[in-house]
């Protein structure tokens, strides 16, 4: 008696069309991902406003790049409470932004940057006669060339995605002008100017770049103060107060989230004071 063969199974031919559909669902979902996750570049983070907006920031899930010039066992102490609350990736960086060669230094470091946040500063109380050539150089190179480095530095990576936000630490004294603080408002002014012109020059590459100017925030730039001066001070103020940097960082927040109409623009945040 002869046996019958048992039935070959169909050979079942891959689904080609699927497996293509199922890499274009996972590419576009990887882009996805890449197109939300945000990276920020905060300068003079280890204190005051750009640590508080080194905070803000994470909150909102930006992978964060940090410098400071001095302090930077505070800003990696900074760095590493971020990564663990937030789980971004943070990094801590030693730069004198003023210094040409170490914000070159920096940026050699940073592939892709959606957002730029111009903060790092310095102050000088006295008077102008009394001021010497060193003094004033370390308040423009502070103030004034290292927003200068840091946007060169920026836009080829903004340019590449055809987006990106700059936003400079500005001051009050930029527009008004301050006594005893030549050199400080004259570098203020000249970053006012810097914003507008360079705002214009990017708008065409859907780049927005505008100011923030503080009026008397809660740091220790206005350490110097007397308390016979803070109390003055405060009353010439209508809002009865010092500013906080929590607020100013709320702020800077908000406006890197603006529609990208608004650029330009000197926001000034000083509790009605001016």
């Amino acid at each position: 008696m002869v046996k019958r063969q048992p039935a070959a199974l169909p050979v079942q031919k891959p689904d080609r069309a699927g497996l293509f559909r199922q890499a274009e669902r996972q590419a576009a979902e990887m882009e996805q991902t890449e197109n939300q996750t945000k990276y920020a570049l905060i300068t003079g983070a280890s204190r005051g406003i750009g640590r508080a907006a080194a905070e803000a920031f994470a909150e909102e899930g930006y992978h964060l790049i940090l410098t400071c010039r001095r302090s930077i066992r505070e800003l990696e102490s900074l760095a590493k409470d971020l990564q663990k609350d937030y789980r971004i990736s943070c990094q801590a960086l030693a730069a004198d932004m003023g210094c040409e060669a170490d914000v070159a230094e920096v940026f050699s470091q940073i592939h892709r940057l959606d957002v730029l946040v111009n903060n790092a500063g310095c102050a000088h109380f006295g008077l102008l006669s009394d001021m010497t050539s060193q003094e004033w150089r370390r308040v423009m190179a502070t103030n004034l060339d290292s927003c200068f480095y840091a946007c060169r530095g920026a836009i080829p990576l903004m340019l590449q995605r055809h987006s990106g936000k700059i936003l400079n630490i500005s001051s009050v004294w930029g527009a008004q002008g301050a006594s005893m603080e030549v050199a400080y408002s004259a570098s203020k002014g000249g970053m006012n100017a810097f914003t507008k012109a360079l705002a214009k020059e990017l708008a065409p590459s859907n780049i927005q770049v505008n100011a923030i100017a503080c009026g008397v925030i809660d740091t220790a730039m206005n350490s110097h103060l007397s308390p016979q001066d803070t109390e003055a001070l405060r009353q010439e103020i209508p809002a009865d107060r010092f500013g906080t940097p929590k607020e100013v960082a709320r702020l800077i927040l908000q406006t890197a989230k603006a529609p990208a109409y608004m650029t330009g623009q000197i926001i000034t945040i000083d509790g009605g004071w001016y």
